[in-house]
């Protein structure tokens, strides 16, 4: 991968730019450009030709072999395709407005890589919707495959800033009865809400046969818990602040950090949830190679 790929997988770097039709295209098309030796070519079943690569082709059916050999871009094109049903589901409570020092909000974050999937999914020729939530529904997008929608998408995400408390059992309930065909499922969030309630929700996509795949969002202050002096720690949900030594309650607080994420690893792996930790400092190749891998299982 290019130096310059790369770059566009850092979200630092992305924090710098403009638009999010920009920041999509620039993730993608630099993790694509990655992944040209991989086997992430294709979920087709049978291939048929190869014509020269036309703008908007879905970037799944460029041939990396023959671009090797040619240096000309070419796609493959394939007799049946099979599409998938996603929604994107992002937690815009306050709690995700939080960044420590020197980098992004979990929220930007999360929001970058909601429209990277969303370029990614469309591109693709897959149907993709969005849910955006906080204690209430915010925003339903019924999924759709057009270059148009994804405008739509792009235009939400834009929109939505991070506030008020998290209802997000709520939120998965809601939309659970409301999906009549197999999805899949991707969550945007801190998991900042009650286990039981999130669990259950997330539970319920499965019971209705739905994939779903979670992306914790973590910011790493949240993680390593680096604090030294004297502190004061605010509750951004509910505005309660607590004056503390950091150095007393380090070592419970990452006991119980630990103790939180890993209940929810556990739950999501008892019932065949995907669950993937993220720092927002992570380059964005990670989480779209395990979405990839995810789509891969599902034909």
């Amino acid at each position: 991968m290019s130096e310059t790929a790369v770059q566009y997988l850092d979200p630092k770097v992305l924090s710098k730019l403009r638009g999010l039709d920009l920041i999509a295209r620039l993730v993608v098309e630099g993790f694509m450009t990655g992944l040209h030796k991989s086997p992430y070519h294709g979920f087709s079943v049978e291939f048929a030709e190869h014509r020269q690569y036309m703008p908007g082709d879905p970037f799944k059916h460029v041939d990396w072999k023959l671009y090797g050999k040619s240096d000309r871009f070419y796609v493959k094109i394939f007799e049946e395709e099979t599409n998938l049903r996603s929604y994107l589901l992002l937690d815009a409570s306050a709690s995700m407005g939080y960044a420590s020092e020197g980098q992004i909000t979990k929220f930007q974050y999360a929001s970058f890589l909601a429209a990277a999937l969303a370029y990614l999914m469309t591109s693709q020729q897959d149907a993709v919707g969005l849910l955006t939530f906080r204690d209430v529904i915010d925003k339903l997008v019924p999924p759709r495959s057009s270059t148009g929608h994804l405008k739509v998408l792009l235009t939400e995400l834009e929109r939505t800033q991070p506030e008020a408390t998290t209802r997000m059992g709520l939120a998965l309930e809601y939309l659970a009865e409301r999906i009549k065909r197999r999805s899949l499922i991707v969550v945007l969030s801190d998991l900042m809400d009650e286990p039981d309630k999130v669990v259950r929700g997330l539970k319920h996509f499965r019971h209705r046969e739905n994939e779903v795949v979670v992306f914790h969002i973590l910011d790493p202050y949240e993680i390593e818990f680096p604090f030294r002096r004297e502190s004061g720690f605010v509750d951004v949900e509910t505005g309660r602040e607590l004056m503390t030594q950091p150095w007393e309650i380090a070592d419970e607080y990452k006991r119980r950090f630990r103790d939180w994420t890993l209940g929810y690893q556990r739950a999501c792996l008892q019932n065949r949830i995907e669950y993937v930790q993220l720092r927002s400092d992570t380059p964005y190749d990670v989480a779209l190679l395990r979405y990839l891998e995810k789509r891969r299982k599902l034909h």
